[in-house]
């Protein structure tokens, strides 16, 4: 099964930002199921080093760690 994310929160809001991230790397990627983030928007402040590295949502993993998982993982990001 592939899952689309779809994320249009940037870092005025760090945990929306970050759940998209989350649930991609560390739900269906854990899973064994194909993940895909769209970024929109606010949201694709991500792609910036400096952006995502200070962004960190409530209970969730830093989003520079999500995005390495990503990377790692080659999950697909469309911005």
């Amino acid at each position: 099964m592939e899952i689309l994310y779809i994320s249009s929160s940037g870092s005025a809001d760090p945990t929306r930002a970050s759940i998209p991230w989350h649930l991609a790397v560390n739900g269906s990627i854990e899973s064994n199921q194909t993940a895909r983030l769209v970024l929109l928007g606010d949201a694709a402040e991500a792609v910036r080093v400096d952006v995502r590295n200070t962004v960190e949502g409530v209970g969730l993993p830093p989003l520079r760690d999500l995005v390495a998982k990503a990377v790692e993982r080659a999950v697909p990001v469309h911005v």
